[in-house]
């Protein structure tokens, strides 16, 4: 599949995760401090919308969020204690408009505001914000593909910290991130992807945990 086919898939998949969601669960935690599962889903639709407008203005470098992080932290909050219904319309708003804006894109390499990017960036960013905030949700195990994996490793390996060779061992295969000192750490693939991203594995992972650097 395209990065662009990948993450509308992703939003598939999320859309069946959070099919029988109730309006209880909505407002229950979620796997990131002080958010909701009605934040997470709020900043998906939110973040979704966003980009679809960086391709919709194509050749035009605009801003992912009118009015910069406080707009966007205010929507976030504004939009979290819809219902469960609310929330699956309004994402599926999202996506058809994001769908709409992807079909016309003429060059997927027109430079962009997000990131100092390109359309293709924000394509898969768009692909790891649906795949990492569907575990953040907590609704059950969220498997990850291969090739999610290996982008997430090679996104995040800005992670790592200097002077550090991390070997990620999983399922027969490792990868390796960063050059330096070897720390080799065994786990189940998702569970050392999530740790990675910051998030707490479900499993044990073996060997000594490095302090990551920032998200990149």
């Amino acid at each position: 599949m395209t990065i662009q086919e990948n993450a509308l898939d992703a939003h598939r998949r999320l859309a069946a995760l959070i099919e029988d969601l109730t309006d209880e669960q909505v407002a229950e935690p979620s796997a990131l401090p002080g958010w909701t599962r009605g934040h997470v889903l709020a900043h998906l639709a939110g973040v979704t919308v966003g980009l679809a407008g960086q391709a919709e203005h194509e050749g035009t470098r605009v801003e992912v969020y009118p009015g910069g992080r406080p707009a966007r932290d205010a929507a976030i909050e504004a939009g979290a204690g819809r219902s469960a219904a609310e929330h699956r319309a309004v994402l599926a708003d999202a996506v058809e408009r994001l769908t709409e804006a992807w079909a016309g894109v003429r060059d997927w390499g027109s430079p962009v505001l997000y990131r100092d990017g390109t359309l293709t960036g924000t394509a898969y960013a768009l692909w790891r914000e649906v795949e990492i905030h569907a575990r953040d949700l907590d609704l059950g195990p969220v498997t990850w593909s291969p090739e999610f994996r290996a982008h997430a490793v090679d996104f995040l390996a800005a992670r790592v910290p200097d002077g550090t060779g991390l070997v990620l061992v999983a399922d027969g295969r490792e990868w390796t991130v960063g050059e330096g000192a070897e720390v080799r750490l065994a786990g189940s693939p998702d569970d050392l992807v999530a740790w990675l991203a910051g998030r707490e594995p479900a499993g044990a992972i073996t060997g000594e945990l490095p302090e990551l650097k920032p998200w990149p």
